[in-house]
């Protein structure tokens, strides 16, 4: 069979060459594309490229090696990269996602969290504060909420961040007393 005059093969081929170009300039180039991953979420490239590249290797594959129907390899082709496809996201790109945002923090998050200063705050200054978590250590700015003196050494409450200063006051507990 023939398609634009070029046989299906050379047509599965230059599919795929084309859809691995794209999966190394979407490595280099993927934070853009995922700014439309945001307002679609069923575009994903990554995906989608993938479902091109497997579609496109079974079927020049199934060309070459058997003697079935071109209508039936592509459809055998489409369920073979829908199948690949779907482990790929599931096994791979799934938790890849979760184990992302599991490692990472916001800002707002930091909020009434109990950290420790290791460098003083004076009173109209910046000190430095160091917040233990899961995923390892934090050190942030801070400066002090009601514009006092806080020492080095002592444990404080995270209250407000603002343009990346976490806003403290000196935290004590009833063992602290």
């Amino acid at each position: 069979m023939e398609l634009f005059g070029t046989s299906i093969e050379n047509v599965y081929l230059i599919v795929l060459i084309l859809s691995g170009i794209l999966t190394i300039l979407y490595l280099f180039f993927g934070d853009f594309l995922e700014a439309f991953g945001e307002i679609t979420p069923f575009f994903n490239p990554a995906l989608i490229l993938a479902f091109i590249t497997f579609f496109s290797a079974s079927a020049y594959i199934m060309e070459i090696v058997s003697s079935l129907s071109t209508v039936l390899i592509i459809i055998i082709s489409v369920v073979i990269a829908f199948i690949l496809t779907s482990v790929l996201n599931l096994f791979v790109f799934i938790p890849m996602k979760s184990a992302e945002e599991s490692l990472s923090y916001t800002e707002e998050s930091l909020k009434g969290r109990v950290g420790k200063l290791i460098l003083s705050i004076p009173l109209d200054g910046y000190g430095e504060i160091v917040i233990e978590s899961k995923s390892g250590t934090i050190s942030k700015p801070a400066a002090s909420y009601d514009k006092e003196e806080i020492q080095a050494g002592k444990r404080v409450l995270v209250i407000e961040v603002e343009n990346g200063v976490l806003y403290v006051i000196p935290y004590e507990t009833e063992f602290d007393l």
